[in-house]
């Protein structure tokens, strides 16, 4: 198979090019060249935001193209519509937060989508998925395949959230942990992500589907748990009820992330997955994906790298002391 990722230098982008190399395929990666390319690929050189910036792309034919864009869908509907006659297939990996909030709890690919444009600039995040959608389908068809991803954790990540738990369980002593202890997680590793797609794009599959782990595939104390096993660490996990931690004015998500309660939680780790699961996904455990991502987090120093787009997350020290104190 000859694979274009259209990025491919980071996080999920960077489990693409690994894992296809992996299954022999030839890639070819298109980006600015901010970060250096994986070896072995075909590296072109292009800003796919700026007037002209796709030229490197206009010749050469691929089997499928995968894309992980996130900003102005228009450069999602350019790309797509350039490439619709030299490519078999195009895999935009997508977000479950293309759905229309509040989404209920069990919900498959048929929940409401916002409401978005290929033609849009940068907007909001589910917005910009939800018109990249529409790029992809516009120029594609039935050859468009959307991998509506949800919380994606793993090697890599530059998001910070898995890296926080790590970095502040690595530093020991009590650890403020959100209760309940059961509360079922739903996420998916980078590179089941990547396989899926992969796999899911030379079978010719189409159309949405949620590409993420089964509901209650881990719960808050398993994730926390293996963190403080891959570390080594004295920590103490201090297992506190969500009312304390919520009139303490800490809020899910961002500054203990991962954690959700309410609706969000139904949300985020909620969705129905068994169109996927029938098409092949599967997902490791969720001890693999945190000891690799601890491994990987200490050979480059401890410290992950982030996205500047994105807002740091985590819970301040003396926050968490004090509520601890209390």
């Amino acid at each position: 198979m000859r694979l274009l990722v259209l990025g491919g230098t980071e996080f999920v982008g960077r489990a693409v090019v690994e894992e296809a190399q992996a299954l022999g395929w030839d890639v070819t990666t298109f980006n600015r060249g901010t970060h250096d390319p994986a070896p072995g690929v075909t590296a072109l050189r292009g800003d796919r935001s700026a007037p002209g910036g796709l030229a490197a792309l206009a010749h050469g034919e691929w089997d499928a193209v995968l894309d992980t864009w996130s900003w102005a869908p228009s450069a999602v509907r350019d790309s797509a519509s350039l490439l619709a006659g030299q490519a078999g297939r195009y895999v935009y990996v997508s977000s479950r937060s293309v759905y229309t909030f509040p989404v209920p709890f069990g919900a498959d690919e048929n929940a409401p989508v916002v409401t978005g444009s290929p033609d849009d600039g940068d907007g909001d995040y589910a917005k910009n998925k939800a018109g990249a959608e529409l790029a992809a389908v516009a120029a594609f068809g039935d050859r468009a395949l959307l991998a509506r991803a949800g919380l994606i954790l793993g090697p890599y990540e530059n998001i910070g959230r898995l890296p926080w738990w790590l970095t502040r369980i690595a530093r020991g002593g009590p650890v403020l942990a959100p209760e309940p202890r059961d509360l079922g997680l739903q996420y998916i590793d980078a590179r089941d992500l990547a396989v899926w797609c992969l796999r899911a794009a030379e079978q010719g599959r189409g159309g949405a589907y949620n590409v993420v782990s089964p509901p209650g595939f881990t719960t808050m104390r398993e994730l926390l748990d293996a963190c403080v096993k891959v570390t080594g660490s004295d920590a103490e996990l201090r297992w506190t009820p969500e009312e304390r931690i919520l009139g303490a004015g800490i809020e899910p998500w961002s500054d203990l992330p991962i954690w959700l309660t309410g609706e969000l939680h139904d949300f985020m780790h909620g969705a129905d997955v068994s169109r996927a699961v029938a098409a092949g996904l599967r997902a490791r455990p969720v001890e693999e994906t945190v000891a690799d991502t601890w491994a990987w987090l200490r050979s480059i120093g401890g410290v992950a790298p982030m996205r500047p787009d994105r807002p740091a997350v985590g819970l301040a020290p003396e926050t968490e002391a004090r509520v601890l104190a209390g």
